[in-house]
């Protein structure tokens, strides 16, 4: 194993795979120089050249639109977006054609694309930070990811570039100095689709994926260290397909569900979530899912107004302790 950041392991899985694969292209604003908005790409320009790393104009729609074309003629693309919040300009090449094209041409074509984007907050302003993964996890055609761990953001990456569907991948801004073990062993992929229990327990399950697993399993430690109460925390880690099966027997298990999320409380992409859990795990639920999640406020600049929308560790303990 070596220790990575979760910058230098999204880094690494697009060397590996452009190294092995002549088909692989990046594209993006300041992807060369600087290496884009969060020097994810840097040094990668040297190695592989102007054509294979190539610096876009700021206009998301033709960066999209770009990818969708080149994903259809045989290449696989990968596109950087600098926030998610700028993949509002290109809805309709994600939306409307690279996630339609594969079942309006009856699987005569495949869009092999993926989509890097940022999510999350850190003094960033009300256009800046805000969590969009629910929107584009209710789109039949794409696939969604967001990893939390080094080692998982390497191997989904993999997964996603190999894919022949189009991937939305999102990483989250305050993971990417955030370190761990990775795996040395080149093109070892992390299979999309499937969840993982991280931490096992028998009292509650807490449900994170991105930044909110990393809060989940700091609210366990609480909980268990403070309360006696053994948590049990299941990563996502893919929100479309989601692995339904892994989350249903970890209820089966606890009998009590949080889902911990950053995304805003009305419509977001837990209210979906808490529903179909609902549908799948009723019998075995002993008290109602709680839901930690964002208020319906545009999230401020201000740090002190930001830290108090923000879902963290604490508002899952409190989840947890009111179910007793």
């Amino acid at each position: 194993m070596a220790e990575l950041t979760y910058r230098e392991a999204v880094r690494s899985a697009m060397r590996e795979e452009m190294r092995s694969d002549s088909r692989v292209i990046l594209m993006g604003e300041s992807i060369t120089g600087y290496g884009g908005s969060y020097a994810v790409t840097k040094g990668l320009v040297e190695e592989f050249g102007p054509k294979r790393v190539m610096e876009t104009p700021i206009a998301e729609a033709g960066i999209v639109g770009f990818a969708v074309g080149a994903a259809m003629g045989g290449l696989r693309p990968v596109a950087e977006l600098m926030t998610v919040n700028f993949a509002l300009l290109a809805l309709d090449q994600i939306v409307n054609s690279a996630a339609k094209f594969h079942y309006m041409f009856g699987g005569q074509w495949s869009v092999p694309l993926v989509v890097r984007t940022v999510s999350g907050f850190g003094q960033l302003g009300p256009t800046h930070s805000q969590s969009f993964e629910g929107w584009f996890a209710s789109v039949p055609g794409l696939k969604v990811v967001m990893p939390a761990t080094p080692a998982d953001a390497k191997g989904l990456l993999l997964a996603a570039i190999r894919d022949p569907d189009p991937v939305i991948f999102i990483e989250h801004s305050l993971l990417y100095s955030t370190k761990g073990e990775v795996p040395e062993q080149e093109g070892l992929e992390v299979p999309i689709g499937r969840a993982a229990v991280v931490r096992e327990g028998t009292d509650v399950t807490l449900v994170g994926y991105s930044r909110m697993l990393l809060q989940a399993l700091h609210a366990a430690e609480v909980l268990e260290r403070e309360d006696g109460v053994s948590c049990e925390v299941v990563d996502l880690r893919t929100l479309r397909p989601l692995d339904y099966p892994t989350v249903v027997g970890s209820v089966g298990r606890t009998h009590r569900l949080v889902l911990c999320g950053e995304d805003w409380r009305t419509g977001g992409f837990g209210a979906n979530l808490l529903s179909e859990i609902q549908d799948r795990s009723f019998d075995d639920l002993d008290a109602p899912i709680a839901r930690v999640a964002m208020r319906d406020i545009p999230l401020p600049y201000s740090r002190k107004l930001e830290q108090q929308l923000i879902p963290a560790s604490q508002q899952i303990v409190d989840a947890v302790r009111r179910m007793s």
